[in-house]
């Protein structure tokens, strides 16, 4: 058995890093948004796509994909239900005939704001659990993560 296969991991320390808490963190947020938002016919996925045309309309299949994380193959069928639903319409981009916009319908504003009024009760608990002054700190630090992270290079490969 080679040093690697015989390693033994210490729980707390792999476990307690910040990226394994925030992803504790994410599946804890997912786990209570989905039933409430799938209860008025939205997941978090779709959500995430009326969230961001709700603030900032007008956007492309493909910078909807950025923001929301996701490949542009990804965001195809989730624009394509939404504008099934009638949430989400295309539009021909005013000077580029080629492109498609998107852009929340009457019926999507109304349902973006039914689901963000259960995102925000669920934020509301976060702060309330945390604290005016740790929650906002939170929100700073959780900032500085999204901005340097792009940033980091992965170790060299150490059998080569």
């Amino acid at each position: 058995m080679t040093d690697e296969t015989a390693a033994t991991f210490d729980r707390e320390e792999m476990l307690g890093r910040v990226a394994s808490t925030l992803r504790r963190a994410d599946l804890a947020l997912l786990a209570a948004k989905e039933p409430p938002l799938r209860r008025i016919g939205v997941s978090g996925s779709l959500y995430a796509v009326l969230a961001n045309l709700g603030v900032t309309p007008g956007l492309t299949g493909a910078e909807l994909a950025r923001v929301v994380g996701v490949t542009p193959q990804a965001i195809t069928p989730l624009v394509v239900k939404l504008v099934e639903r009638g949430l989400i319409e295309r539009r021909t981009h005013p000077r580029h005939a080629n492109i498609q916009e998107l852009h929340l319908t009457d019926s999507g504003r109304r349902e973006t704001a039914r689901a963000d009024r259960i995102m925000l009760h669920l934020d509301n608990h976060i702060r309330d659990s945390l604290g005016d002054e740790d929650y906002q700190r939170l929100r700073v630090l959780l900032d500085t993560v999204i901005k340097s992270t792009p940033s980091w290079t992965p170790p060299p490969d150490e059998s080569s």
